[in-house]
């Protein structure tokens, strides 16, 4: 039988009909793809200073010898400015200008992804991340900075070196601002965080948590919108990514590179893309209720007329076998 899920956070409605799909190995590609690699002569991030992409915002360990570095992306969807944008209406339109940051973290390795790193090289990658949203908070026309890592062309990479992209904005995304919603409503009817709740009960359940360590878990949530979707969470109520401590982080990020090598061995290395969710870097005494995690979502489906056309999202894959898949070793 299918089920219609909706999510206790964002509301939203998910079809879970793992009929569609008879078994979760039907969305798994056939053979392992080769994946691409640009030659390194002609990457733009191998050479930073010869590409136009130096000096650095931020370095790690140092910009002579550095490991990680944040750089100002060269093609940039935000242009920062020293006004804030101002909103406006144009008829029933609203708009603003396009002022915020657009950043690029890029790691030195041509081809290792966050994965592939050793673990203190990784969680080093992650502080630089968090000292990076620590600068922006204090630009005071920005509100919110979004952070995400693609990887392969199907997820939108259009450079094969590892980087992470950091856009900063004046205004909270609808998803975001759902999710603030539905945390928040959660906390007022129940006078506790519903990421809590949730991890409480996936720990307790155990049928869609793939991975757990002492600071964080990682689960197939029951309400999944992707197929092997995977969610990672600190265990510890942590509303904002940029003041976690180094002990959680470490959690986090074992996590995520146990992951994505799950996805890697059990769906035959598929492209895939993982994102922030973190509160507001302004008026943070408003989001106490929220709870930070990391989404990661490999590509192995479409959105098709009816996703499009009614925002429900119909997964063929049941989290409870997901979870099984990535279980086995």
């Amino acid at each position: 039988m299918s089920d219609l899920r909706q999510d206790p956070v964002s509301k939203d409605w998910i079809i879970i009909a793992p009929g569609r799909a008879q078994r979760p190995h039907v969305l798994v590609a056939e053979k392992k793809k080769k994946r691409y690699s640009s030659p390194q002569a002609a990457c733009p991030f191998e050479d930073l200073e010869k590409s136009g992409n130096w000096p650095p915002i931020l370095s790690y360990p140092n910009e002579k010898k550095w490991e990680a570095v944040v750089i100002p992306n060269k093609y940039p969807a935000l242009v920062h400015r020293e006004a804030c944008p101002v909103f406006y209406k144009r008829g029933p339109y609203e708009l603003t200008s396009g002022i915020g940051h657009h950043d690029l973290l890029v790691t030195r390795n041509h081809t290792k992804n966050i994965a592939d790193l050793p673990i203190k090289k990784a969680v080093e990658t992650f502080q630089l991340l968090q000292k990076r949203y620590r600068i922006l908070s204090e630009d005071k026309c920005l509100v919110y900075a979004s952070s995400f890592f693609n990887w392969g062309p199907s997820a939108g990479a259009s450079v094969t070196h590892p980087h992470y992209q950091v856009l900063t904005l004046p205004i909270i995304p609808p998803h975001i601002q759902h999710s603030l919603d539905g945390s928040r409503d959660y906390f007022r009817k129940h006078h506790k965080c519903v990421h809590c709740a949730v991890i409480r009960y996936e720990i307790k359940e155990k049928s869609r948590v793939i991975g757990e360590n002492r600071h964080a878990v990682a689960v197939n949530p029951f309400v999944s919108q992707n197929p092997f979707e995977i969610r990672i969470f600190p265990k510890r109520h942590l509303p904002f990514f940029e003041k976690t401590s180094t002990a959680d982080i470490q959690g986090i990020v074992a996590l995520l590179q146990q992951s994505i090598r799950q996805i890697r061995k059990h769906l035959k290395d598929p492209d895939f893309n993982f994102f922030i969710h973190t509160a507001p870097i302004k008026k943070q005494n408003l989001y106490r209720y929220y709870h930070w995690h990391i989404e990661l979502v490999p590509k192995v489906s479409i959105p098709a007329g009816f996703e499009l056309s009614t925002g429900v999202e119909i997964n063929a894959v049941d989290p409870n076998d997901a979870a099984a898949l990535f279980r086995k070793k």
